[in-house]
């Protein structure tokens, strides 16, 4: 049961972490520029959603929450470059994630990384971690 559990709460927080990386898309879309310092923003509130459901918080907690940081910033990262190739070649979105699949959307998202991307995208999963990993307050 136990590792029934822990598989879910990866599962989950995984899927957390897309979502952050689509919805951290939009504001990156709007602005046509990239937008790390949003990776504080999305660790922690990946932080507050992973705390919530994992007892108790601690180690797990902050691995998860972690990782999940990453994985939004990686996605947002590889949805940008395939919204680029998409306006390039006058395509849809779909059909440019479709058409370049995730393993050329992954080279272009590491051509494209800069350094304060990688600062504040290890920034956000090291506030998503010193967050979740905190116990809750008792409220008296």
């Amino acid at each position: 049961m136990r590792l029934i559990s822990a598989l879910f709460a990866a599962f989950s927080a995984a899927m957390l972490g897309l979502a952050a990386g689509a919805v951290w898309m939009l504001p990156t879309m709007a602005l046509r520029r990239p937008l790390p310092v949003l990776a504080l923003v999305a660790g922690g509130l990946l932080a507050l959603a992973v705390r919530s459901w994992v007892r108790p918080a601690g180690r797990a907690a902050a691995a998860l929450a972690a990782g999940a940081t990453v994985l939004a910033a990686i996605y947002v990262d590889m949805l940008t470059a395939a919204a680029r190739i998409a306006g390039a070649m006058g395509i849809g979105l779909l059909d440019a994630l479709r058409g370049a699949g995730p393993t050329m959307l992954l080279v272009l998202a590491q051509l494209a990384v800069r350094p304060v991307d990688v600062a504040f995208g290890l920034g956000g999963a090291l506030l998503a971690a010193w967050l979740a990993g905190r116990r809750p307050r008792r409220v008296p």
